[in-house]
């Protein structure tokens, strides 16, 4: 019994792996060819960018305070506290940026287009759609992808650079750090490589937990646990656990190919 259950799990975490990933590639393909539309893009660049710029404006600018704040108790004790801005700059482009801004929009968004896929599934909206013939990957699944490839890396970008900005009022404004040690030692050793490599991951970050959310939601019925409203509560939880734990697995994986 417990090897037909272990097998089972496997074989059905494999299925779902696979419908995944033709789910995103299909939806993808089939809106440049068949369903591009841009106030449909435009409308999910404000879903998942403009309406989470705040929160990830908010949670780096703490990040990075938190960062500055840890950080100068720790390279005091070396007699390397000039080395404060490098530290906190580049922990935020190489990991907590891209990690944190992913989690954040996973939180703010993501569950949210779980739970209104998962609803369009089971009040049969998706099913009508279809009987008129309108692709429904491309219509409800290509555009959050494709604005996501565009809203990710921008707002990492946003989340590193408030994040720095909190390292510098912790470290200089308030523990009292030189402002031009400060800046010089950063601009000296953060490298194009650093920032390339951040950019990557939200990229990355960006296509696996939208696309995990809209599977979440698109294939609420097939859930054999729940169904209804407790069906759609269901997939957006797991929508969310999964992302992170995605984001977590990816960025060690992208991580160990980058060093």
């Amino acid at each position: 019994m417990f090897l037909d259950r272990t097998g089972r799990r496997c074989l059905g975490a494999v299925d779902a792996t696979g419908r995944a990933a033709l789910l995103g590639v299909q939806s993808v393909a089939l809106f440049f060819v068949r369903g591009f539309s841009l106030p449909r893009l435009v409308e999910r660049i404000f879903e998942i960018g403009v309406r989470t710029t705040p929160l990830i404006l908010l949670v780096g600018l703490f990040t990075g305070m938190v960062l500055g704040l840890q950080g100068y108790y720790t390279l005091v004790r070396f007699g390397s506290e000039g080395l404060l801005g490098p530290a906190v700059a580049l922990t935020l482009i190489r990991e907590l940026g891209p990690v944190l801004t992913a989690i954040m929009v996973v939180g703010q968004a993501g569950s949210a287009m779980a739970a209104e896929l998962g609803i369009q599934r089971n009040s049969e909206q998706i099913d009508a759609l279809e009987i008129m013939g309108i692709e429904t990957r491309a219509f409800l699944i290509g555009p959050r992808l494709v604005a996501a490839l565009i809203c990710f890396p921008i707002l990492t970008a946003f989340f590193d650079i408030v994040g720095i900005f909190g390292g510098y009022v912790t470290g200089v404004t308030i523990l009292g750090l030189q402002h031009g040690v400060y800046w010089s030692n950063l601009i000296d050793a953060v490298q194009w490589t650093d920032v390339r490599g951040g950019f990557i991951k939200s990229l990355v970050f960006g296509f696996l937990v939208i696309l995990i959310c809209c599977f979440q939601g698109y294939f609420t019925h097939l859930q054999k646990r729940y169904f209804g409203a407790r069906g759609v509560s269901y997939s957006a939880t797991q929508a969310v656990v999964m992302s992170c734990v995605v984001i977590l697995a990816a960025d060690y994986l992208i991580t160990s190919f980058l060093i």
